[in-house]
């Protein structure tokens, strides 16, 4: 035989290394695609979340701007499906003046805190909220006389 043939006879693989080859590439894909799994669910969730900011900017804008709030109280509200992307979602702000200048009195423009939560329920389950707070300027109400 020459040395050419003596090569040929023993190039390639043996079974043993193919099988030792395809369990660590088995190993590789499937941590790929746990990997992926998991960054499906991140973008999932987070594609939730900021729909849930923008709900609540938007809400929070809507509440700075209504003259007809309380002046010292609570509101609350749900979202349209067709805003929250089809997830049950809602709101509830509580408004309370913030700073009151001594001997105020009704018709005197104060600071007025409104704390506004914001709640929506992912099909992962359970309640996500979210918490924005602001101010506006808001006149002390007149008492209503009998």
């Amino acid at each position: 035989m020459t040395p050419r043939h003596r090569k040929s006879a023993r190039a390639g693989f043996t079974l043993l290394e193919v099988l030792v080859a395809t369990v660590i590439m088995g190993i590789a894909v499937t941590g790929l695609i746990i990997g992926l799994t998991q960054s499906v669910k991140n973008a999932g969730r987070l594609a939730d979340y900021d729909r849930a900011v923008m709900l609540a900017r938007t809400q929070m804008n809507e509440l700075l701007l209504d003259v007809t709030l309380p002046f010292d109280g609570s509101v609350d509200g749900t979202f349209d499906k067709e805003q929250s992307g089809g997830i049950p979602s809602g709101w509830k702000a509580v408004l309370n003046p913030f700073d009151v200048p001594p001997n105020a009195g009704p018709g005197t423009v104060v600071l007025q805190q409104v704390a506004l939560e914001v709640w929506w329920e992912p099909a992962s389950g359970g309640r996500r909220t979210m918490q924005l707070q602001s101010y506006r300027p808001a006149k002390i109400p007149i008492p209503a006389t009998p």
